[in-house]
């Protein structure tokens, strides 16, 4: 779907209606000057009333998907559904002419990812995933001053990313279906060690452990992975829906290192240190709202005509590890990843810093670690 050219905002529905689209997706908007949101779908009726009344929008079930994406009235989807919804709500946005934001992880296996990208190429669309620290000035900055040379050539990468989910919350559904905590927080670490790297690893190996809670009996309740990458670099990471929360990152260089707290988080400040023969100089950023971000640079590409860099191929490039380290995790063996080229990753040029959001009431929705 071209927009037409006197077009000065794209029209979105937002498919689905849980706690990441009510409490940042939907807010973010209001912030959003290039983006409108026009319609919701759920399919929970006091979900469509409540949340259709407060932002002054038509409502949709999800039997009634389909008509919303033929009604002229909307440009773009935003997809916030569980993981295994992403590929078939995806697919038939791009059959009917609608640009896709998805959230990660793209989809919940490869083939399903490729099936997503080339819908949306068929019917000439375009697909973003959303990767909101992309745009995020902290983790872009510690992009650059790796690539300057200043660390020296980057050999080591460790990261933590925690929390505690409650029984009961579509995270904890099993790891076929795209649950367990290497999708939900591990692709964080993984996306990290990528663009952090500039490279794509060459063999994984990972272990899970549980305490044996009940929540806990059809996913992992914390995995370690080590991911090789060429030059025998080594990403290593932790993500656990069972310990208190953390979110921190560390690349060490032959001649210094690079830290960072609250590394992969939207609403606490984050700490960047950079630490060169003993001269440590530290940075803090504020949280800002990176959902406002990655929803105007995707409608700046859909007005102006130019391709997302998180696009589907990035997308798949992070599935294709989460799934070779639940495979080494369930069979204790090393697994060898093919070859992988990424032309495009997200650079300091990308940043989009905006003022973060206000937090709104909750309608039948829930923080997964069972906060208020």
């Amino acid at each position: 779907m071209i927009l037409a050219k006197n077009q000065s905002k794209v029209r979105y529905a937002v498919v689905g209606l849980g706690w990441i689209a009510q409490e940042d997706v939907l807010p973010a908007f209001a912030q959003a000057e290039n983006s409108q949101l026009v319609a919701l779908i759920s399919g929970d009726q006091i979900k469509r009333e409540e949340l259709g009344k407060q932002y002054e929008v038509k409502t949709y079930t999800y039997q009634e998907y389909d008509h919303c994406l033929k009604s002229g009235k909307v440009d773009a989807v935003y997809i916030a559904l569980p993981n295994h919804l992403h590929r078939e709500y995806t697919v038939r946005a791009a059959d009917a002419g609608v640009h896709v934001l998805c959230e990660k992880p793209m989809a919940v296996t490869e083939q399903e990812c490729e099936e997503m990208t080339q819908a949306c190429l068929k019917n000439k669309v375009k697909l973003m995933i959303a990767y909101r620290l992309h745009f995020d000035k902290a983790n872009m900055m510690a992009v650059e001053i790796i690539k300057s040379g200043k660390i020296g050539t980057p050999r080591i990468f460790n990261s933590v990313f925690t929390q505690q989910v409650v029984e009961g919350n579509v995270r904890v559904e099993p790891i076929t279906t795209g649950g367990g905590t290497v999708y939900d927080m591990g692709v964080y670490c993984i996306n990290a060690a990528r663009y952090l790297f500039q490279d794509e690893p060459t063999e994984v190996f990972a272990f899970s452990a549980s305490n044996g809670e009940k929540r806990f009996e059809e996913i992992d309740e914390m995995t370690s992975a080590i991911l090789r990458f060429p030059g025998n670099r080594l990403a290593t990471f932790t993500s656990s829906f069972g310990t208190a929360p953390v979110s921190t990152f560390q690349v060490v260089g032959t001649k210094g290192d690079v830290r960072m707290d609250s590394a992969y988080s939207y609403l606490d400040d984050i700490e960047l240190q950079q630490t060169v023969e003993s001269d440590t100089q530290k940075q803090t950023f504020s949280a800002g709202d990176q959902f406002a971000a990655e929803i105007i640079y995707f409608s700046d590409c859909l007005l102006n005509d130019k391709d997302p860099e998180p696009s589907g191929e990035e997308g798949l490039a992070d599935v294709r590890i989460v799934r070779a380290i639940n495979q080494s995790a369930q069979t204790g063996k090393p697994v060898q990843l093919g070859d992988f080229k990424r032309q495009n990753r997200p650079t300091l040029q990308q940043v989009i810093q905006i003022p973060a959001s206000e937090q709104p009431k909750l309608i039948h929705a829930a923080d997964p670690s069972g906060k208020s």
